[in-house]
């Protein structure tokens, strides 16, 4: 399976003069936010995959124009083909009255606190899709660009394979692709667009016990409980 994962700034050879050549081969979008609606709208149509998206601290156009046809996977476990993808988006809350997609540590490790009834449903997760990075791996020292250090305690405990995260531009300097982290786990800086190839041998099979524990999760969270 190939992933063409985005994050924080719109690429003219996938938006204004497309070229399909990029999108080649593509299975699954993935948007790590700060990005613009219409461009994820975009390009879900002209690649024809389904693309999920979760939120960046700059994305609060999304409160009055979500990007149509495309998923958000925010605070919970969406699965595609097997593959069980948790979405926590949003950055380090620099701003005393900040937008809405900014937190606090204390914010963001109770998000992760409601996200582990997804991941004990999916039995674990494959990829971890944020915006922000994780501390000491791949941040910045100024206060905007800071990793949430709860985001090592949740790769450490479930071990996705992957995670895709942005926020940290290339044009800031310091700036790597791709690390691994001291639980195993690949972290891409998806900036602009990354191709990543997810092998499908990989990927797990759901057990009888914990698709009925997904059913009532997903029945129970459409009732809003």
């Amino acid at each position: 399976m190939n992933i063409l994962a985005l994050a924080d700034t719109e690429l003219q050879n996938l938006y204004d003069y497309y070229n399909p050549r990029r999108t080649e081969g593509t299975d699954l979008i993935i948007s790590c936010g700060d990005l613009n609606a219409k461009y994820l709208e975009f390009l879900t149509t002209v690649v024809n995959k389904p693309l999920l998206y979760i939120n960046g601290n700059h994305d609060t156009q999304y409160k009055e124009h979500a990007p149509e046809g495309c998923i958000s996977i925010e605070d919970m476990v969406y699965e595609y083909k097997g593959l069980r993808i948790a979405g926590l988006g949003g950055s380090y809350k620099y701003k005393p009255t900040g937008k809405p997609y900014m937190y606090t540590e204390k914010q963001m490790a109770w998000r992760i606190r409601r996200l582990r009834s997804w991941i004990r449903a999916y039995e674990g997760i494959d990829i971890l899709v944020t915006h922000a990075p994780a501390e000491g791996y791949g941040d910045l020292d100024d206060l905007p660009h800071w990793g949430f250090a709860c985001f090592n305690d949740l790769l450490a405990e479930y071990k996705p394979k992957l995670m895709l995260y942005g926020h940290v531009h290339k044009e800031y300097g310091d700036f790597q692709r791709e690390i691994v982290h001291e639980s195993g786990t690949k972290l891409i800086n998806c900036y602009g667009s990354v191709m990543v190839p997810f092998e499908d041998d990989m990927i797990t099979e759901r057990s009888a016990a914990a698709k009925r524990r997904i059913r009532l999760l997903k029945w129970l969270n459409s009732r809003g409980e």
